[in-house]
């Protein structure tokens, strides 16, 4: 399905189709990025590494918050998501770690 343009919706109806539609695509990302979450439990077992490396968090924050600005996103948005998404990924490899 193709994507219309925010200017190109003449309703709310049409706008909601293509919110809708991207917020589907975020849950398959969101679904996608799991499946690494998954596999970096394994391999920090394996490889003694606690779920917790806050070097790699600050990073990653980082990261998006430079992304953010590059797509003219808030960063403090990006920021705000993506320790979200963060904490619930480290308690997810805690339950195959531990604390």
């Amino acid at each position: 399905m193709t994507q219309r343009l925010p200017e190109d919706c003449g309703s709310m109806a049409e706008l909601r189709v293509e919110i809708d539609q991207l917020d589907r695509q975020l849950i398959e990302l969101i679904a996608k990025r799991t499946t690494y979450i998954d596999r970096a439990a394994v391999l920090k077992q394996s490889e003694k590494m606690p779920a917790r490396i806050t070097s790699r968090v600050e990073e990653v924050v980082d990261n998006v918050k430079q992304l953010a600005k590059q797509h003219n996103l808030d960063p403090e948005i990006a920021e705000t998501v993506w320790r979200d998404l963060i904490e619930w990924s480290i308690a997810k490899e805690e339950k195959v770690l531990g604390k």
